[in-house]
């Protein structure tokens, strides 16, 4: 019998985090201040993150050590299984090998808690007992509220108001680990009111939610500003992942032909793709792709423009791709991935040619996420069956060429809260949402005359 699972020890445990800035061919271009347009300092991020967060967002070392504080809560579930998927590959009828990262088996079911763990520890170290943070399909509010729980430190989330009412079960788990959690846009925010004001029935949108929390955060000294994915010192936390990932690859025998994540903002793609892409930097052949849904494809579609992370315009300027900081994406199932921006970071190393993106449509989504469902016995989120899909793709395009590939992808967490969408699926409910052209182009035209990328 082959070997399906590569497993390492607690004491093989990544002690440094890896800052893939260092190493960037092209370094990100600095972000700016959303009232002046000067890029900003760490003295104007001090009002919503500790600085010894500020200090890892600007950093150019090329490793952060860990604190054994943050190790020894990352033990509880790490390190996490790399799989071989034998048995995809079977039922797919593939001649490649494909290998998958699972993060489903943290407490809260995701790759979430790399980073909300390390950002309640260093916010809790600097005297701060509260923190407000958004979520889309609740992955990242519930592992905000189990790192809140656990360190010590009060929360507040504010949910999609799409995600609030289709997942109800991932908001119970954000109140099971003592979190207040609100659907976004809400009344308890000045912009929350304005939002609901001019649109009394949106379902919402992360760029909503992301006003909402930075306003609560901004208005009180005891809070700081948390968030899931797109900032530098988030995608940093999670290249523990591919860390992980490349030291049990060798234990297979193996070394990826094809690196694969969903996007959405880019934190559990980062945390698998960056270490891989130090490599590919270095020399070593990778092809690394991006997997997004067809009705937000931000990096397939979007323009590389400053732009706004949230909708009323209260976070910094940054240079990323972007549909838009007032798009409002169609409210498919995929939740974690209805963003208008990309993580600078991965946009840059896209527009240097580093990392491919593809978008894929819900229906092939889904029957893809049904053949692992059946074939791995894992039921996977909407959003990791981004990555899924892809990894069948080019297992298929690689059989096509009669080529053998070696495909790993990030199974980033599990889909046990979203039974909702795989009922809709079974019903022939589930439509394939186009992307809608005339508002992308209202959202991009909203961002002219903000300052141009170099």
């Amino acid at each position: 019998m082959e070997q399906t699972k590569f497993l390492l020890d607690e004491s093989q445990l990544p002690r440094r985090w890896y800052n893939i800035v260092a190493d960037m061919p092209n370094p990100p271009q600095s972000p700016l201040h959303p009232g002046t347009g000067e890029p900003i300092g760490p003295d104007d991020l001090a009002p919503l993150f500790p600085m010894a967060l500020i200090l890892q967002e600007v950093s150019e070392e090329a490793e952060i050590a860990i604190p054994d504080e943050i190790l020894d809560i990352y033990s509880l579930w790490r390190p996490t299984p790399l799989y071989r998927a034998h048995r995809l590959e079977q039922a797919a009828g593939t001649k490649s090998r494909i290998f998958y990262k699972y993060e489903g088996v943290s407490p809260p079911g995701s790759h979430k808690p790399n980073t909300a763990v390390a950002q309640a520890y260093y916010n809790k170290k600097e005297g701060r007992t509260r923190l407000s943070t958004e979520t889309g399909a609740g992955q990242w509010g519930s592992a905000l509220a189990f790192a809140c729980k656990l360190i010590g430190l009060e929360c507040k989330v504010y949910m999609v108001r799409i995600s609030y009412e289709q997942k109800p079960f991932r908001r119970s788990m954000i109140q099971l680990w003592g979190a207040e959690v609100v659907p976004s846009p809400s009344n308890d925010t000045e912009s929350g009111r304005a939002i609901l004001e001019e649109f009394p029935d949106t379902p919402g949108s992360l760029g909503m939610a992301i006003s909402e929390a930075v306003e609560d955060a901004a208005q009180r000294d005891d809070t700081s500003y948390s968030l899931g994915s797109v900032l530098n010192h988030v995608l940093l936390h999670q290249t523990v992942i591919g860390q992980e990932a490349i030291a049990q690859m060798e234990l297979a025998g193996a070394f990826p032909d094809v690196v694969i994540g969903c996007v959405g903002g880019g934190s559990n793609f980062a945390g698998l793709a960056f270490p891989f892409i130090r490599e590919k930097i270095a020399g070593r052949e990778i092809d690394v792709l991006a997997c997004e849904p067809a009705a937000c494809p931000t990096l397939t579609r979007g323009l590389f423009a400053y732009d706004f992370g949230d909708t009323s315009k209260l976070t910094p300027l940054v240079a990323m791709h972007t549909l838009g900081h007032d798009f409002v994406p169609a409210p498919i199932h995929a939740g974690g991935l209805r963003y208008h921006g990309v993580a600078p970071l991965i946009s840059q190393l896209v527009q240097d040619g580093l990392i491919r993106a593809e978008a894929y449509v819900q229906s092939e989504v889904f029957a893809a996420a049904m053949l692992f469902a059946n074939s791995e016995g894992i039921i996977p989120a909407p959003e990791s069956s981004h990555a899924i899909h892809g990894a069948l793709k080019a297992a298929r395009e690689a059989d096509e060429a009669g080529e053998q590939r070696t495909i790993l992808f990030n199974l980033s967490g599990h889909g046990h809260f979203d039974m909702t969408a795989y009922d809709n699926y079974f019903a022939g409910k589930l439509e394939d949402v186009a992307l809608d052209e005339e508002e992308m182009q209202r959202a991009l035209r909203a961002i002219e005359g903000l300052p141009t990328p170099a």
